[in-house]
């Protein structure tokens, strides 16, 4: 407590203590109460806030976001003057700004130097490279105040890995990822994934570092020019690569103090530097704010899911924020997933956002330094605001600096932003001789009103719902005013609608010129109610199938790759040949001399899918899809003869839907069941992305007439054996919880699975396909030996074992007779899952248990092993006075 009270009065000071004047303090506190100490703490941070100095800022930084804090920062009337280091061509514009460039950004003992020597009291970095340098902390150690994290918290935006790492830790929703350092992996990685792909850099590089690919080869060329030509530098030494996400992006910009939050409207901006969201990925060409999409009930969701466990998280890992956290979000048809965290103001949003923002930002920034955020009270305008950025030809690779910039007057509620310029030596001046700003007013005056030429009073600012803009006027050109970065300069306005905003946005970009200058002509038009179009295609042609995103030509190229393989699944009834209206079985020649009972079932294989998709392995989820058919005809006695599938896509993948395909082959072939018919059915849009797909299928068996169809309930006696055939796993349900156990835990599909001995990731071990028990179990029931058997699917033992007993007769099981797969019991620990729920969402061990006369329970018990089951008595039929399955001894699964 001493030492924290010592450097709170030396940071209020502005200057280090000496080692002796510290002893003295602290021996002066030593004998303090308690609540002294705390009156004292509240007196210490009174006289160190606002209300007791004015503000001598240092920013740092020489963009258009520089530009928006300097021209914000000014409307406060607690601050005296802002020294911009090295601040821009607009930055000199600004009324209490000077701009500094003797000393170098990047020079943080020349910085404080400076700092010292002005009597700064409030440091505010504007670029990432500073603060991950670590600027907060330089300054928060020499004792000034900086609105910025630390180097550590800085980490955030210092390393994607760091930061994605951090949010599987905390359970932040992101899309799915792997880190890497090593080229090949990585490189491997890429042909392994069935899914569209980001790539990041996972170091700063200038907000460019982002590569979206459109196909595996481009996938491939990035990672290249990331982690081995070092298109990026050493940002480039480790790279993420992550899943590519559908949506709607959003930006927030939000205040901590390390514990409270408070953001700005959300904005959406546009990362790529043409039209249509095409090309390389740039710092940001444009933005608008607030967004249709940003509903009262997402802004409340992102802050509870995502940015308040961010702070908090830090917090707890011993980094605490302080500054402006700006957060990256794809708004999926899942919610809001986190893309990627920045650790200061946006650009071009601060350009955007500042302009809306109702409130004293340099007490907010000094109310995030002392840890009173809750107590500031600032909120938004009415309106809408939209930038649009003009950059300089070639941006954002190689551009030329130096030409000159024409700028004529804007139109009114609009505001120019420098970035890349130098100078200006501007027509227009103020009283004092120093260059004039048309700003935004708090009160409607300006702090220096500008003169018109002639010498008469100045224009009266335009009012719009509280926040008023300066008239332009005779604005002229600005000599000496040239480019001197990629992107240039940006013309922000605001309206009462988000079509006026933009509308004024670019009759101010057209106020502007200079050489080879480029700017998109879309921004905010994403957010605007499309426009009626012609019905035919952009290039005049009519329109065809493929053009509506179905492929007859990959459907017939699936067909000729899985003929061959549903060819061997035939069996004596059943060519299995494809290409006909109909699948066709001749019951005759599978050996049914009479007309036999049929049975048919239908089932899927559920959110199992999933982790197919998610680690782009789809060769047994066939196999899944014909168990759970075929086991579920076999319980009633049947003998599964042939089988049909739908397959359900939104892009056909020829490649994955044959691996499916071969999966359920091998499992038709392991039940000697026919594939005779199927449907591949490529329905653009249907899903959230195209990587997702969907299979069920449906099996018909037949059963002699001859014999009675099980269960045979009128059989069943008290006294009746129960065994149990073990099962391979989870099977094929469960797995909505299964994914929600390993979210919480942190653990990705990608993992080592930590209950496998045999080096299999998370996603290997729990593809492991479903049990197919036909065989074995058709032996059984042809002899007669069987009376009833129960699939051990969804529901469990609890729900499903009751279905095959009569309604006065339930199920004793003992818990301890058999062994509970390790995946399971890792899955009921991880989850805390009671065992009454363990024992109704999963098999618990057992795929299939079978009702058997005590005089037939050994005979069973040996031809079921004899043909490789793993099979034990598990329990008896009792006469019923309660539920329909009780499990004694259930406290071994704990």
């Amino acid at each position: 407590m001493g030492d924290f009270l010592f450097f709170s009065s030396a940071l209020a000071l502005n200057r280090p203590a000496s080692v002796s004047a510290q002893q003295t303090f602290l021996r002066s506190v030593k004998d303090l109460s308690p609540s002294i100490l705390a009156s004292h703490w509240r007196l210490r941070r009174q006289s160190s806030s606002m209300e007791g100095e004015q503000r001598r800022i240092l920013l740092v930084g020489s963009g258009g976001r520089e530009h928006a804090l300097a021209w914000k920062l000014g409307q406060s009337s607690w601050v005296d003057v802002i020294y911009t280091v090295p601040g821009n061509g607009g930055t000199a514009l600004v009324p209490k700004v000077e701009n500094v460039n003797n000393v170098s950004p990047d020079d943080f003992a020349a910085l404080l130097a400076f700092a010292r020597e002005h009597a700064i009291n409030l440091v505010v970095p504007g670029p990432e490279i500073p603060l991950v340098a670590g600027i907060g902390s330089f300054f928060r150690a020499a004792g000034i105040r900086c609105f910025g994290p630390t180097k550590p918290a800085a980490q955030m935006e210092g390393s994607k890995t760091f930061a994605k790492d951090f949010m599987a830790r905390h359970n932040i929703p992101t899309a799915k990822y792997q880190n890497f350092n090593d080229y090949e992996k990585a490189r491997q990685h890429l042909d392994s994934v069935p899914y569209n792909v980001v790539l990041k850099a996972s170091g700063l590089a200038a907000g460019k570092g982002v590569i979206l690919p459109s196909s595996k080869e481009e996938a491939h060329e990035a990672l290249k020019e990331i982690m081995m030509t070092k298109g990026f530098g050493s940002a480039g030494d480790e790279v993420v690569i992550e899943e590519y996400l559908e949506g709607e992006e959003l930006s927030f910009l939000t205040f901590s103090d390390g514990h409270t939050i408070k953001s700005l409207p959300p904005a959406q901006d546009h990362k790529q530097v043409y039209d249509g969201d095409k090309g390389p990925n740039t710092g940001g060409m444009g933005a608008y704010a607030p967004t249709r999409v940003a509903t009262p009930q997402l802004i409340e969701e992102i802050h509870r899911t995502v940015l308040q466990p961010t702070i908090d998280g830090m917090r707890k890992e011993r980094y605490p924020f302080v500054g402006l956290l700006f957060t990256g979000f794809m708004i999926t048809k899942d919610g809001p997933k986190t893309l990627e965290y920045n650790v200061r103001f946006g650009d071009p949003e601060t350009q955007t956002l500042l302009p809306l923002m109702d409130g004293d930002i340099a007490e907010v920034m000094v109310a995030c330094t002392e840890g009173w955020l809750d107590a500031t009270n600032f909120g938004a305008y009415s309106l809408y605001s939209a930038t649009v950025v003009a950059a300089a030809g070639g941006y954002p690779g190689p551009c030329v600096r130096g030409d000159t910039i024409e700028l004529t007057a804007p139109p009114a509620d609009t505001l120019i932003f420098h970035a890349g310029t130098k100078g200006p030596n501007p027509t227009q001046t103020q009283t004092d001789g120093k260059p004039a700003l048309q700003p935004l007013y708090n009160d409607g005056q300006a702090a220096v009103p500008p003169l018109q030429n002639d010498g008469q009073k100045p224009l009266q600012p335009l009012h719009t719902h509280g926040i008023h803009i300066q008239s332009s006027h005779n604005f002229g050109s600005s000599k000496g005013l040239t480019t001197s970065g990629g992107r240039v300069i940006a013309a922000t306005s605001t309206g009462n609608t988000l079509e006026a905003a933009i509308s004024q946005a670019y009759k101010g970009i057209s106020t502007i010129n200079f050489a080879n200058m480029q700017f998109r002509r879309d921004i905010g038009k994403r957010s605007l109610r499309p426009e009626s179009k012609s019905a035919k295609p952009a290039n005049g042609a009519g329109f065809t199938y493929e053009s509506a995103g179905v492929s007859i030509s990959a459907g017939n190229s699936l067909v000729k790759r899985i003929t061959p393989l549903v060819a061997s699944t035939a069996r004596p009834g059943a060519s299995a040949e494809i290409g006909g209206f109909g699948g066709f079985f001749d019951l005759y020649e599978a050996g049914y001399k009479t007309t036999p009972n049929l049975v048919t079932g239908t089932d899927g294989v559920g959110t199992k899918l999933k982790i197919a998709q998610a680690i782009g392995k789809h060769d047994t989820i066939g196999i899944d899809l014909c168990a759970m058919n075929v086991n579920d005809l076999i319980v009633q006695g049947a003998e599964p003869l042939f089988f049909a599938d739908t397959y359900t896509c939104s892009k056909l993948d020829v490649d994955v839907a044959e691996q499916v395909i071969k999966g359920l082959c091998a499992g038709c072939r392991e039940a000697n069941c026919a594939l005779i018919g199927g449907e591949t059915a490529e329905m653009p849009g249907l899903f959230a992305t195209d990587d997702e797909y969907d299979i069920v299928g449906a099996t018909t068996g037949a059963i002699p007439r001859d014999r009675t169809a099980l269960p045979d309930k009128g059989a069943m006696r008290a006294g009746d054996v129960l065994l149990g055939l073990a099962s391979d796993g989870c099977h094929s349900n469960g797995f909505s919880l299964i994914r929600k156990i390993l979210e919480r835990t942190g653990i990705t599909f990608h993992d080592g699975a930590p209950w496998s001995e045999d080096n299999e990731s998370v996603g290997q071990s729990l593809l492991t396909p479903t049990r197919i028990y036909v065989k074995p179990l058709l032996q059984v029931v042809r002899e007669d030996l069987v009376k009833g058997m129960a699939h051990i699917t969804g529901g469990g033992l609890i729900e499903n074992v009751p279905r095959m007993l009569p309604k006065h007769l339930a199920a004793e099981m003992d818990a301890t007779a058999w062994l509970v797969p390790k995946v399971l019991r890792w899955l009921k620990n991880q989850g805390s899952i009671d065992n009454l729920e363990f024992a109704r969402v999963w098999n618990t061990g057992l795929g299939m248990v079978l009702v058997v006369s005590q005089e037939h329970s050994r005979e069973v018990l040996d031809k079921l092993k004899g043909a490789g089951e793993v099979v034990c008595v598990v329990g008896k039929v009792i006469e019923r006075e309660g539920e329909g399955c009780i499990i004694k001894n259930m406290h071994v699964w704990e």
